[in-house]
């Protein structure tokens, strides 16, 4: 690739996060802040993904106990909203970078993240799926306000449905019961573009979640107005290129004190109720607040029509994943 390509994507990619990130806080009244990439061990404020993922730590020389690399600020947003006392309906906005050593490398997965975290305060009748749904619309108006600036000055053609669709996980399953869950998402999102799967995390009638969640911020169990559990989901598009689903952001109304120990329980971790954050929320301590991440390399993939994620940021990636990349002329930067 020439230095002049290169800088015209990094000219592209500064466009389109600047862009996204201001619709972003005009449609859900946020505010930009700095975030922290490491935090302590042990205090149950790093996010736990899916619950299973090791977090990089290290010994820090002027503490007793060691550093962890973020893998999301999940939990430690909640924790700034109440240290910084902004009132229902305001909310913070932040340029995270993290590190997930456990992540398979893909052309759409890496193991260094770079995502815009936020997290909204709310009111306890905000606790609903159609308050949900209303967020999570803002949020994808934002993404196709973007891709009209794409349009207009990348000349970048858009192709987002007007109208984004939901569905259930459990609804998902029933549509496409011999599929697994992948493979579902993969179905759904080529039929209708772009859709939003509610109810990440909990059991399904197959006996197995959709995918998994940490048990300690989404709140995937309780019950909903339209008969099922779960108050979050993953925003998907359907990438034309790649020819397959990306997902965009994860997201939901974070766990009161009922539903985190109701999901403790259900993931057998209620020892988990010693740590630092979970007695915040146990306590009240903690406003109660929706949020989530959306992927800024992953948005810039979309947008750009790019066929792998090394294409718009800088990792890591074996010898053979470049040298393959260059045998299909994709210049990994």
């Amino acid at each position: 690739m020439r230095k002049d390509e290169i800088l015209q994507t990094e000219k592209s990619i500064a466009l389109l996060k600047h862009t996204f990130a201001t619709k972003l806080s005009e449609a859900l009244n946020l505010f930009p802040i700095s975030s922290p990439m490491l935090v302590n061990e042990g205090t149950g404020i790093n996010d736990d993904l899916n619950g299973v993922e090791k977090a990089v730590s290290f010994p820090v020389k002027f503490l007793s106990t060691h550093a962890v690399i973020v893998h999301s600020l999940a939990k430690w947003k909640r924790i700034r909203l109440q240290e910084l006392e902004l009132p229902v309906y305001e909310g913070i906005l932040t340029d995270m970078r993290a590190i997930r050593a456990d992540e398979e490398y893909s052309p759409i997965h890496s193991i260094y993240v770079d995502q815009w975290d936020w997290e909204l305060r709310i009111a306890p009748h905000n606790r609903c799926l159609s308050y949900l749904k209303m967020i999570v619309r803002h949020i994808y108006q934002a993404i196709r306000g973007t891709e009209a600036v794409a349009w207009q000055m990348l000349h970048i053609e858009p192709i987002l449905p007007s109208t984004l669709s939901f569905i259930h996980a459990e609804q998902l399953l029933q549509l496409y019961p011999t599929l697994s869950s992948k493979e579902r998402e993969q179905a759904i999102t080529k039929t209708y573009g772009a859709v939003f799967i509610i109810g990440i995390g909990d059991l399904l009638s197959n006996g197995k979640p959709h995918d998994g969640r940490a048990s300690d911020y989404d709140d995937w169990s309780t019950p909903t107005e339209e008969g099922y559990r779960g108050l979050n989901g993953d925003l998907l598009v359907w990438h034309p290129i790649l020819e397959q689903a990306i997902e965009l952001s994860s997201m939901g109304i974070r766990v009161d004190k009922t539903a985190l120990e109701h999901q403790l329980m259900l993931t057998q971790s209620s020892s988990r109720a010693n740590l630092f954050y979970h007695q915040l929320v146990l306590q009240d301590q903690v406003p109660l607040t929706i949020g989530g991440g959306i992927g800024q390399s992953r948005l810039c993939l979309f947008l750009l029509r790019k066929k792998h994620i090394g294409e718009v940021q800088v990792s890591l990636w074996p010898d053979a994943v470049r040298a393959q990349a260059a045998q299909q002329q994709i210049h990994l930067l």
